[in-house]
């Protein structure tokens, strides 16, 4: 009668009140999706999002920002098209890309920034 119920792991809600926190006290690279409602393109990208966030959890946080609902962050970065994907480490802004990516490519830029990580991370033990 019970069913093994697999845990499901969604993208992290980041909000304009949330970022600040999320950036100083993550040591992993941060992988955010700024979207809307709204947006087809970003409708397609959300499930995506939502299985790296699975996938990574523990080596990586994977996060979306809701744009209409977080006007400073999509402010403060100059969002002018959703969706956009950036990735943060170490708290700098790495990489930005605009429009829709494949999953395959968003694991690649995960990977190549948590090995970066693994690597910092190693030098300092």
């Amino acid at each position: 009668m019970f069913f093994n119920k697999k845990k499901k792991v969604k993208a992290l809600e980041i909000t304009d009140k949330t970022f600040n926190n999320l950036i100083v006290e993550t040591e992993e690279p941060i992988l955010i999706d700024f979207w809307a409602n709204w947006c087809g393109p970003c409708k397609v990208m959300g499930p995506v999002i939502d299985e790296l966030a699975k996938e990574y959890e523990g080596r990586a946080v994977v996060g979306k920002v809701n744009v209409e609902v977080n006007p400073n962050l999509q402010r403060h970065f100059g969002i002018k098209s959703i969706p956009t994907i950036m990735l943060v480490h170490r708290g700098e802004l790495k990489q930005r890309i605009p429009g829709m990516v494949t999953k395959p490519d968003l694991e690649h830029l995960l990977e190549h920034y948590i090995a970066e990580h693994e690597a910092y991370t190693d030098e300092e033990e």
